[in-house]
């Protein structure tokens, strides 16, 4: 399934806030924030009834909850809220039952698990760059062969 392409602009100061006063928040809050101030819904692709969520900070590793911002509506007229809330319980073990891949949602998330979704943006930009080193690393090999 595809993610969201819901995104939203980090509102500043309330997100301070909630940083500030989570029990385990980063030491220095102004710079866990992203450094673009902008925020992708991390769900799989949802309808209008369904809240965006992205993850602002993990408090603990393991992680024992994270600080996720939820919103709704548009730029005009976004309404949005914190919420502390545990790491799904699920983990995907397509090949082995000791090493598997975990969600990184929240519990009870709506949707598909991380692992099923899939970003087709960032597969783009991943393949891209992956092309990028072949050919760098291609480069230096004919210039080694000079």
């Amino acid at each position: 399934m595809l993610q969201c392409t819901a995104y939203t602009g980090v509102p500043e100061i309330d997100t301070l806030v909630a940083l500030t006063t989570m029990h385990g928040g980063p030491d220095n809050p102004p710079h866990a924030l992203t450094p673009d101030h902008f925020l992708l819904c991390e769900l799989a692709q949802h309808d209008e009834h369904t809240e965006h969520a992205a993850q602002l900070w993990t408090a603990e590793i393991p992680a024992v909850r994270d600080l996720w911002l939820f919103w709704t509506g548009t730029s005009k007229a976004e309404t949005y809220r914190f919420a502390e809330l545990p790491p799904c319980p699920a983990a995907y073990h397509p090949k082995s039952v000791t090493h598997g891949q975990a969600c990184v949602l929240y519990e009870q998330h709506p949707g598909g698990h991380s692992w099923e979704v899939t970003d087709p943006l960032g597969d783009l930009l991943e393949e891209r760059a992956r092309q990028e080193v072949e050919r760098l690393r291609d480069a230096d090999d004919q210039d080694c062969t000079d």
